[in-house]
């Protein structure tokens, strides 16, 4: 089992024309993820590495109605309506990879998801792996190796480096989830948590955070209500950051107290989460929780 992707997810690229569109399906095809149709506006007619391309969503369908997953790599200006298509035409799992989308639309574009039941995973998200079994996103893939650790995290390249330790201690990954540095974003940790608790293959969850809003604090005090949990182990980053000034991401924005290093470290201890201090403590701290 895996969470939201797996060995039977079929996926279509919107923007698969495009110079990272392009790029990154050719990842993802190497790395065995089934795509089976791009879409870009004026390409119908094309083929990348043998994917067909179409002029629309509905086209695509149309030809291939097993498509289930959508990723987006449409500029800003044009992502929602490519998510929006997206959504009209059914599809129930949405990776949105494009950054910079004005806060309003992306508020728009997640409101109709959730109107229609559908999961849109960022904006501005490296996507999802499941180790072994598929890839939807642009994250390396070299870096995941199977195992039964669940990633949920807000940094790309976080993501990256704390599954190539756990790879060096000799852990692996079950399926990591990048929730999109955005200040709104679909799924957040507590909706990727909730299906880890689910998921036979994952026995422990490592949560990667930053400084900047509050979905960490609110994440603790989820995990801190429940009966049932799996253990946690957290890293935030932005640490040395000073107040009040912009690191990285467009949510990573820090206001007086609230969404600050301190304060986010202080609620996941209250709640029994461990933090580790650097990237390099994440394996010894899931060792220990794993044997509590």
């Amino acid at each position: 089992m895996s969470i939201l992707i797996g060995r039977e997810t079929r996926v279509l690229v919107q923007g698969i024309t495009g110079r990272q569109g392009r790029i990154h399906t050719v990842e993802m095809l190497k790395y065995g993820t089934a795509i089976v149709a791009g879409v870009t506006p004026g390409k119908g007619g094309e083929s990348v590495e043998g994917v067909p391309v179409y002029n629309t969503v509905y086209e695509a369908l149309r030809e291939h109605p097993e498509v289930n997953t959508s990723i987006v790599f449409v500029p800003a200006r044009h992502a929602v309506d490519a998510v929006l298509e997206a959504l009209d035409g059914g599809i129930k799992t949405i990776v949105v990879i494009t950054e910079h989308i004005p806060l309003h639309d992306a508020l728009f574009m997640l409101r109709r998801a959730r109107e229609v039941g559908a999961r849109v995973i960022g904006p501005n998200t490296p996507g999802i792996i499941s180790p072994g079994k598929s890839k939807v996103g642009i994250m390396p893939g070299k870096y995941f190796a199977k195992g039964d650790v669940g990633i949920m995290s807000r940094s790309g390249t976080l993501t990256y480096e704390v599954s190539r330790q756990l790879m060096l201690n000799k852990h692996g990954v079950s399926t990591a989830v990048g929730i999109g540095g955005d200040p709104a974003v679909g799924m957040d940790f507590i909706e990727v948590y909730n299906m880890f608790l689910k998921d036979e293959d994952t026995s422990v969850v490592v949560l990667v955070g930053e400084i900047g809003g509050t979905k960490e604090e609110r994440f603790a005090e989820y995990y801190s209500k429940l009966n049932f949990r799996k253990p946690v182990v957290a890293l935030i980053a932005g640490r040395s950051a000073p107040p009040g000034k912009r690191m990285g991401h467009a949510g990573a924005l820090v206001f007086g107290g609230m969404g600050t290093y301190d304060s986010k470290v202080s609620a996941l201890e209250k709640a029994g989460i461990r933090v580790a201090r650097s990237i390099y403590d994440v394996p010894r701290l899931l060792e220990e929780v794993a044997t509590c």
